[in-house]
């Protein structure tokens, strides 16, 4: 269950990326970051926002936004997520769900009546002192760039 509020601290969290690449949210300091939580690479919904995310890069770097995504897939997962749909952008492999519990990202859901241990799409925008800006918790897949945009009046 997400507990985090707006204007909140954020978390801090630490992982590899599709690369290999250790990527911590002190990597992002004195830039406005955009912290997306999927449920899988290659899933229908998540792959429309990671689109909408991925054609949209442009307009969020020249806005100060860098964009980071975050799933408890593996790196070779994310790695195969990232070429078939050209995203510019690293991907933690949150394999061990570390930083969706710091997050409070990752719940219980229900699908066709089974209760599984889930991902909770949502998108933290953290500004450029770490403070958590705003909170997405039903982000629009097709059109999350400009929600994220509209929330700073840009």
């Amino acid at each position: 269950m997400i507990t985090l509020k707006e204007g909140d601290k954020a978390p801090f969290f630490s992982g590899k990326d599709q690369n290999g690449k250790k990527i911590s949210l002190s990597d992002y300091k004195g830039k406005k970051l955009v912290l997306y939580f999927y449920s899988e690479a290659g899933s229908p919904t998540c792959t429309i926002e990671s689109c909408n995310l991925r054609d949209n890069n442009s307009i969020l770097n020249k806005k100060g936004f860098e964009v980071l995504g975050v799933s408890p897939d593996d790196e070779k997962k994310q790695k195969k997520f990232e070429v078939k749909y050209k995203l510019p952008f690293p991907l933690i492999a949150d394999a061990d769900n570390k930083v969706t519990e710091a997050y409070g990202v990752r719940d219980m859901k229900k699908l066709f009546g089974r209760e599984y241990m889930g991902i909770l799409r949502t998108t933290f925008i953290i500004d450029e002192k770490g403070i958590i800006h705003k909170i997405f918790t039903k982000p629009k897949n097709k059109a999350h760039a400009e929600e994220i945009l509209e929330s700073f009046n840009l």
